[in-house]
């Protein structure tokens, strides 16, 4: 063994091979092991220590015929500590192999855990890559509130949706939103279908009775908001007048519902690029499926996933999570109310300015409910559980909490807030600690106890005197 050059004189018994594979049984240091999960509240085991991914290469070939999926995932990862052995988010899936740069690694799984020990120890600071090499019918992990999410199949193809754990059940990753990478995703399907992911489609090529679709998304982003949407879709291409390359897929039986809605988009992204600022994607789009069964869309970054033409106020709000959640990620779910409030809050603003209710007006007919309703069931910052992050509060609350904000420091300031806020977290991440700071240095005013009654107060908080 080259690496083991000397002191064999006190090991004269022992054969140099023996000495070494003894050595490599010894258990990791603590400090050599990356931990199985960031310690999110909510979702404990999401994500991994000890190192951060600045890239993902997924190879796909999916049959939706069988359910079968063949991947190759080679990530690009840095060691953020001495690393022994690391872990990856995988559920389901059988791993065939992983190598760690140019040597086999060993591997085991644990739970939603894929447990990496490469043949040498990394250390601090190294850059390295992992060659992951799995197959297997990829199924959908139901939510703590009952919903499905990940890889969820549909009669002609597959709705791929990763929030908030999804991800892993269809690519081995690094899956919490503190962890964002650039992606390219390579998708093999049976001609005929049409492979929907994110970013800019880079390459299209037919042979052999199989379409493959290469997609780049060069902007950081969460696993989470990661997809592989497959179908057989209608598809619409075109660039807006600000440089943005639109990519519609939509299911033919969607076509004629989401026709008037999409023929939207390009005026949406332009509204709430004065709003918020610049766009921050090169892409855009929206994915259509017939997944009646699914029950939500996702803001997947730059083509957000709808499981049925979505109405205004939807395409509405997905496209204002490019802003806040996509481009600005969270730090924790707990925070979700930055992503939700917000766009929501979207909705109500882009009524107000087209002819239709005001913000206050909406904000008045919501805090009329008694303070039985379930929109007062729990503050918006701070859910409790995995199970409350999309309740009612969290959107609704969360937006009520924006207006009274609006209302207490005025829409000049206000509308700077939020821009800045989108400005200076652009491809980061954002705290509601880090936003009741801005807002406070923004406006000049105390508003850290409007904001906390808001966000974190029990029940019905009262209005401002």
């Amino acid at each position: 063994m080259s690496r083991r050059r000397a002191r064999q004189a006190v090991t004269t018994a022992v054969p140099v091979v023996v000495t070494a594979l003894l050595a490599a049984a010894q258990p990791p240091t603590a400090g050599t092991v990356g931990a199985p999960g960031v310690g999110d509240p909510y979702f404990p085991l999401a994500g991994n220590g000890g190192y951060h991914v600045g890239h993902y290469d997924l190879t796909l070939h999916y049959d939706p015929d069988t359910g079968h999926l063949d991947g190759t995932a080679v990530i690009t990862a840095r060691a953020t500590q001495d690393l022994s052995r690391f872990d990856l988010d995988l559920k389901g899936l059988t791993v065939t192999r992983v190598a760690v740069d140019h040597g086999t690694a060993h591997f085991r799984r644990s739970g939603q855990e894929l447990v990496v020990m490469p043949y040498r120890p990394l250390s601090k600071g190294r850059q390295f890559r992992v060659t992951v090499t799995y197959q297997g019918t990829p199924e959908p992990v139901t939510d703590p509130d009952g919903s499905p999410d990940g890889w969820i199949p549909t009669d002609d193809g597959a709705f791929v949706a990763g929030e908030p754990q999804g991800a892993m059940t269809w690519f081995p990753a690094n899956n919490h939103p503190k962890d964002k990478s650039a992606y390219d995703i390579t998708i093999t399907v049976p001609q005929g279908r049409t492979a929907v992911a994110n970013g800019v489609l880079v390459g299209q090529r037919t042979a052999h009775g199989h379409t493959t679709f290469h997609w780049r998304q060069s902007e950081p982003m969460a696993a989470y908001l990661a997809t592989a949407t497959v179908g057989k879709f209608e598809v619409e291409q075109y660039t807006t007048r600000d440089g943005i390359r639109v990519y519609n897929a939509v299911d033919p039986r969607e076509a004629s519902a989401a026709a008037p809605v999409l023929k939207k988009l390009p005026s949406v992204l332009e509204w709430e690029s004065k709003l918020f600022g610049p766009y921050p994607f090169r892409a855009a789009g929206s994915i259509v499926d017939h997944a009646p069964d699914v029950g939500y869309a996702l803001e997947t970054q730059s083509r957000p996933l709808y499981d049925r033409a979505p109405d205004l106020s939807t395409l509405v709000h997905e496209n204002a999570h490019q802003w806040f959640g996509d481009s600005v990620s969270l730090a924790t779910w707990q925070d979700i109310w930055l992503n939700e409030g917000f766009a929501t809050y979207a909705e109500w603003l882009y009524r107000e300015q087209h002819g239709g209710k005001t913000a206050q007006q909406t904000f008045d007919a919501l805090y009329a409910r008694p303070a039985s309703d379930e929109l007062w069931a729990f503050p918006p910052g701070d859910p409790g559980s995995g199970a409350n992050i999309f309740g009612t509060p969290v959107y609704a609350r969360g937006a009520m909490t924006l207006h009274e904000l609006r209302v207490a420091v005025g829409d000049p300031v206000f509308f700077r807030i939020l821009r800045a806020w989108a400005t200076v977290h652009r491809y980061g991440h954002g705290t509601t600690a880090q936003f009741v700071r801005l807002a406070r240095n923004v406006s000049g005013q105390d508003v850290d106890s409007l904001l906390k009654t808001w966000l974190y107060a029990p029940g019905k908080p009262d209005l401002l005197p």
